[in-house]
This record gives C-alpha cells, sequence and structure tokens, in this order.
C-alpha cells in the first residue's frame, strides 16, 4: 500500500473510532509534521553527547508514589484511542505514569519520512474519579508505548521504563526483558540506566517488518540513537532486527551491548534451599553461547550467595541468550504464571563485534519478584568519551536457543553430598550429575566418552553411561575443593574426539546444601 494510503487508513481509522461514540477528546491529537529519519535521529544524538547531560523533568514525586500497583492498573488506555499502524498491522496503545514508572518520554507517529508527536491527554485514558493521576499537572506524559495484535488482542511488544523492553515469545507469555544499553553493570558502585527518552513509532519499513521503532537513549554518560524492525513470526515468537549508534560524553568503565535481564530463584541444581513450596522458580535456567570458533557453551544460572561476574571471552561471537529451556509443567505446578511458556531470548550479533566477553551477572535473591540475572556483551576496549561506537543483531524471542540437531544438549544439572551412600560422607566432598540428551545421542548404547576439566579443584571417581530406560546420557563425578573457593568446570561427551555434546560450564562455589550431614 502506497504512502497516501496508509495516511488515510489512519485518519480513516481514527475517524471510526469517532463514530463508535467515544468523546472526541479520547482521540490521539497530533502536533505539527516535522521531518525524519534514522540518519537524522543518529546526528541528533551525536550533538546530544557533544553537550552536559540534562535530567528528564517529571510530576511531582509525591503524586507519582501515590499511584502504586492497585492504582497503576485501575487506569486504563482506551482503545478507541489506539493508533493502528499500517494494513492489518498492529495498533499502538501507551502506558501512563506512576511510581515504578516515573520520567515521561515522548512519542510520535512517522509516516512517509514525517513525524508528528502523539500530544498526552488525560482524556486518553480512564482514569478512576478518585485516582492521584489528575494531580501530575503539567509535566503529564506517557510512561512508555505497546504493540497490539489485530482486533487489539494483548500486546506483544512494549516499552516501559529506562531502556527495557520485551515480547511474549511463541506462548504470548511474558517473563525476561531486554535493554537498550547497560553500564557499569555489576560493579561496587551503583549502576548508570539509560532510558528511552522519545519514540517514533510507525508501519513495517521494510519487508516483513509489522512494525518499525525508532528511539532515542541518553544518560550521563552516552546518547544513542535505536532502530527496532519488529516481526511477528508465526509458531516461533518475535524477531527484533535492532541496530543501534552510540555516543560517549564520559568514558564508561563497563559497556553491556544487548543486554538481557532475567530471574533466576532456583531449579532442580539448588531446590534444597528454598522455602517455596513449588520445584522451581525461574524465567530462565541458563545461559547458552555460540562462540566465533564454533563451540556451543551452557551455563546453568545460579543464586549465588554474592554478586558473581562470569566472563567468556570471545572474538566476533555468533550468539547468546537467556534460555528457559526446561518447559514442562509439572516441573514448576504454577498455573498463575506459567514459567514453563516463559519466552528465550537468543543474540544474533550482525557484522564484526571484534573482541571482547559475553559476562554473566548473577546477584543474590530470596524470591521471584526482583530480576538478578543480566547478560550481555562487553568490548575489550570500553568506550572513552567522545567515542562513536555501533552495534547491530537480531534478537530472536523463542520458546528455545536455536541448536543445531547433531549436538546433544544439557537438560538438568543436579549437585548434592558426595561420597557413597551407607559410608561416612567426607565433609569437603560433593555430587555433581549432569544430563546430555538429544542429538547425536540418540540411540548410542555405548562408545561414549567425556572431557571433564576442573579449575581449582579436584575430580573424582568420574563416570558417563546411559540412564536406565531413557535416551539420556549422565555424567556424573565427585568434585573436592568448592568449599574453598569458586571451582570452574566443563565438561562434554565425545565418541572418538568428536564432540556428540555441546559443552557444560558450570561454576562451583560453597559445596552442596549441609542438610543432615552435619547433624
Amino acid at each position: 500500500m502506497n504512502g497516501i494510503d496508509r495516511r488515510t487508513l489512519f485518519l480513516g481509522a481514527l475517524a471510526l473510532a469517532g463514530a463508535t461514540g467515544a468523546p472526541l477528546s479520547a482521540q490521539p491529537r497530533l502536533g505539527p509534521a516535522e521531518p525524519f529519519s534514522f540518519a537524522q535521529l543518529a546526528d541528533r544524538a551525536r550533538r546530544m553527547a557533544g553537550a552536559p547531560w540534562t535530567p528528564p523533568a517529571s510530576p511531582p514525586a509525591g503524586v507519582l508514589d501515590r499511584i502504586d500497583y492497585d492504582a497503576y492498573w485501575r487506569i486504563r488506555f482506551r482503545d478507541e484511542s489506539s493508533i493502528p499502524l499500517g494494513t492489518n498491522g498492529p495498533a499502538a496503545q501507551f502506558f501512563h505514569l506512576g511510581r515504578y514508572a516515573r520520567e515521561p518520554v515522548a512519542v510520535h507517529v512517522v509516516e512517509d519520512g514525517a513525524a508528528r508527536e502523539i500530544v498526552y491527554e488525560e482524556t486518553l485514558f480512564d482514569v478512576p474519579a478518585d485516582s492521584p493521576a489528575h494531580e501530575m499537572g503539567p509535566l503529564a506524559g506517557f510512561a512508555g508505548v505497546r504493540f497490539m495484535r489485530p482486533g487489539l488482542r494483548p500486546d506483544w511488544l512494549s516499552f516501559l521504563g529506562a531502556s527495557y523492553f520485551r515480547c511474549d515469545g511463541p506462548e504470548a507469555q511474558y517473563g525476561l526483558s531486554a535493554r537498550g544499553l547497560a553500564i557499569d553493570t555489576g560493579l561496587s558502585r551503583p549502576e548508570e540506566f539509560p532510558r528511552f527518552s522519545a519514540f517514533w513509532i510507525g508501519a513495517g519499513e521494510r519487508e516483513g517488518e509489522d512494525v518499525t521503532v525508532h528511539a532515542l537513549l541518553d544518560s550521563p554518560s552516552v546518547t544513542g540513537a535505536y532502530r527496532f524492525g519488529a516481526t511477528r513470526e508465526a509458531g516461533f515468537g518475535q524477531r527484533l532486527a535492532i541496530e543501534t549508534r552510540l555516543f560517549f560524553r564520559n568514558g564508561v568503565e563497563r559497556l553491556g551491548v544487548a543486554p538481557l535481564t532475567s530471574m533466576f530463584w532456583y531449579s532442580e541444581t539448588n531446590r534444597a534451599s528454598a522455602p517455596d513450596w513449588r520445584p522451581e522458580i525461574h524465567d530462565s535456567d541458563g545461559l547458552a553461547l555460540h562462540t566465533g570458533a564454533g563451540e556451543r557453551l551452557w551455563r546453568p544460572l545460579r543464586n549465588p550467595a554474592r554478586v558473581t561476574t562470569s566472563s567468556f571471552f570471545d572474538r566476533d561471537p555468533r550468539g547468546f541468550g537467556l534460555i528457559q529451556r526446561d518447559r514442562e509443567f509439572d516441573h514448576y505446578h504454577d498455573d498463575g504464571v506459567f514459567y514453563d511458556r516463559r519466552p528465550s531470548v537468543w543474540i544474533e550479533p550482525r557484522g564484526s563485534w571484534g573482541a571482547g566477553a559475553v559476562q554473566l551477572v548473577e546477584i543474590p535473591t530470596a524470591d521471584e519478584t526482583f530480576d538478578n540475572i543480566v547478560a550481555y556483551w562487553t568490548p575489550a576496549a570500553q568506550p572513552a568519551a567522545g567515542a562513536a561506537l555501533s552495534f547491530d543483531y537480531e534478537q530472536h524471542w523463542r520458546a528455545l536457543d536455536p541448536f543445531p540437531e547433531t549436538l546433544g544438549h544439557v537438560v538438568a544439572t543436579w549437585s548434592g553430598w558426595g561420597g557413597v551412600p551407607g559410608q561416612p560422607r567426607p565433609a569437603d566432598v560433593d555430587k555433581i550429575a549432569v544430563d546430555f540428551a538429544g542429538g547425536a545421542l540418540g540411540g548410542l548404547e555405548d562408545g561414549v566418552a567425556f572431557e571433564l576439566e576442573a579449575r581449582g579443584g579436584e575430580i573424582l571417581i568420574p563416570r558417563a553411561y546411559r540412564v536406565v530406560g531413557s535416551d539420556r546420557w549422565r555424567l556424573m563425578f565427585d568434585l573436592r575443593g568448592a568449599h574453598a573457593g569458586p571451582v570452574e568446570l566443563r565438561a562434554y561427551l565425545h565418541r572418538g574426539g568428536e564432540p556428540l555434546t555441546e559443552t557444560w560450564t558450570w561454576l562451583a562455589e560453597g559445596g552442596a546444601p549441609r542438610g543432615l550431614r552435619d547433624g
């Protein structure tokens, strides 16, 4: 459809919404048209980075604090105020400000290279008469934007808070989040959170895209231009083609590119330390990596005793992601938030990212309400003031990581008391078992060997065998040394030197729960 027809569709849809009986004041009001392109946005970001950073203005804190969780969700965006984007495309709706989303963002609609700001008005929302939102004053605005499925069915892509955004994956269940950028994550000082301060939304610009979103990112250290080409892939989830142009007004000690944020409380690995009745609680259960050299790695997530950062050094990585591999309802028994349906996210770099590392930051948590897992790429050379960088990548919101059919993959990791049942248990030894399945392991009865190494610990009585009555192969061993300090473990199964599985890697620390062994 040509540009004139799209404009007609947009205006016609607004008129149709008005014809349904909704008050005229509930329709979006647009500002004047201005030329817009990604190149112009990048130039604006570059110029902003050359000037001192200005903190965003927000409505009074006392008002925002009173719009708590309950008050916030009583504020509803009016369906008749939705903005349609293209033929049979998604419609945009907006989030309101509140205690947990405090800084207004500007939102523009783009057609034919021209952008018009969508003017915030309270009448776009259904606000209860007793809501503190009526007291926000002249600094009121939108908190973020979301994109609805046809027929205004639930949203599949949303941007809300700092530079956070997320898709709901193939099973329409939100879980982990992505961010535009991470700065100084996991350091001893407070982390810096860049924010998307403005959005430009429109119908898909390139073939296959359902919607195109541009965003301006800003913080004390960096200003950037972002382009998101978002596509809903039937049966698979969503794919976002992301382009970034970053301009640094200050140097950064630890830059996190393509960051993902998730929650891991406990799984079968550390179930003994959890007080909740549910068998497992996590949005993701592992970090998957595909290195520039072609190796596949799997690191099960942990809930550590202290903040831990693990670095996987690489050059031009082929991909990484936070994955929810365990998708069995009976492993969670949660029929409220459905952890078995949470999406996984796979990052696929475009172009050369050079030398650096995928870093995994694990933070202690005592419940499921806080994100405590972060993963991102950090370049070997950190940006100095005045630097300009760009990173392009695709982001896949799917059920699982893309995995070659020829390799077996890790399906479970357990740890517990070492030694032999019925005999005295050594106080400094733990038992670890890793199950592999799939790929070339299918149908194998024997002839499977293993490679196993421990940095900082001692391996005792290792063996690999096929689990009776299944196609799984289990690597089991005792480990001495994890009580004295962290031990880095790596293992994979092979046959005649040819790998049969991905590489399992694990940071053993503190040993298995002592429980009755100390009693």
